[in-house]
């Protein structure tokens, strides 16, 4: 049964809550060996502030020692300054330091061979620059800790699966990142994920960046520039790809099995399709690193931090995908 590292996320967000309230089921507990990557101290405190304070918080020294049983969460505790005092929905540079600590120690666990895969809780990007941690999110920082520079973002939301051109960029540079050489490479990254995942000739369909695909090129020329250049490249190449197709459809189109996954060229494209269709289930993977990593697609949530409000949905779909993935892999 796979070992799953999960990451407490910034403390003083939702992060601690719906971490114990997903590993209150049973269904998690039959599937993986769920390992927390936290602070004890701070998940006890939560879990009375939310009316869990029954559970057993058991702090262990080694995945290998985690019990994987309903009523009980197995910590492996990272120590860091100033966590005893945290306030819950407050941003505090105590937790970002914390967030970056677990992602940290995740990694190194993951690296070693002791866990399968990472699933993260959500971070808080102001926590992280108030504890002078240099990058802005988890792919960022997971690239570093896990040394590859060129991680993949897929989302995961019913039938429907979603990899990023680009990730976190205004959205004039997001426009100007769209280049035949970008869309060809990432079309290749994209075509080899899916075949490693079970699916010998994925149809990728790439979403176009103008409304109607500029209709021929009546308002927009990145289509006819670099969209469908890179696309004919790439079934050159042998590739299953179509497109560009128009973002108004080719979601829907996805959801409906004609395409098994769709290329989106931008954060929010890409974002607003998958939260729309299931805001609290849609999942996150990090794929082309050493180390699978799933997560929420989700914030830290400040404003109900700690009072037994937040949804554990998405945290446990990220653990359960988790386990879908890698046995997909072995397959």
């Amino acid at each position: 049964m796979a070992t799953i590292a999960v990451t407490m996320g910034d403390p003083a967000g939702i992060g601690p809550e719906i971490v114990l309230r997903a590993l209150q089921s049973a269904t998690v507990m039959e599937r993986c060996t769920p390992v927390v990557v936290g602070h004890a101290e701070t998940l006890r405190r939560c879990a009375e502030a939310i009316g869990l304070a029954g559970v057993e918080i058991a702090t262990i020294a080694d995945p290998g020692e985690a019990a994987a049983r309903v009523g009980r969460v197995d910590v492996l505790s990272v120590a860091v300054p100033g966590l005893e005092s945290i306030q819950p929905g407050v941003v505090q540079a105590a937790c970002g330091q914390a967030a970056d600590a677990f992602v940290r120690r995740a990694c190194a666990l993951g690296l070693a061979g002791a866990v399968d895969a990472i699933t993260t809780a959500p971070i808080h990007k102001e926590a992280l620059r108030a504890a002078g941690v240099p990058h802005i999110g988890h792919t960022e920082m997971l690239a570093e800790y896990l040394g590859a520079p060129e991680p993949l973002t897929l989302f995961l939301t019913g039938k429907m699966r979603i990899f990023f051109l680009s990730r976190h960029l205004s959205l004039r540079q997001a426009i100007d990142y769209v280049t035949r050489e970008r869309v060809l490479a990432m079309l290749r990254q994209v075509h080899q994920a899916m075949v490693a995942f079970g699916f010998p000739a994925p149809r990728i369909a790439v979403a176009a960046l103008n409304p109607h695909a500029s209709d021929g090129g009546l308002f927009g020329t990145e289509e006819a520039e670099h969209l469908i250049p890179a696309v004919a490249a790439a079934r050159a190449e042998g590739i299953d790809a179509v497109g560009p197709i128009g973002a108004d459809s080719v979601f829907h189109q996805a959801l409906e099995g004609q395409h098994d996954c769709v290329l989106s060229l931008y954060h929010d494209q890409g974002h607003i399709a998958a939260k729309t269709r299931d805001f609290f289930g849609t999942v996150t993977a990090t794929l082309a690193l050493p180390v699978l990593r799933t997560s929420v697609d989700h914030g830290t949530a400040f404003d109900i931090a700690w009072q037994g409000k937040a949804s554990p949905v998405s945290m446990e779909a990220a653990i359960l995908a988790a386990v879908d993935l890698l046995a997909a892999r072995a397959t």
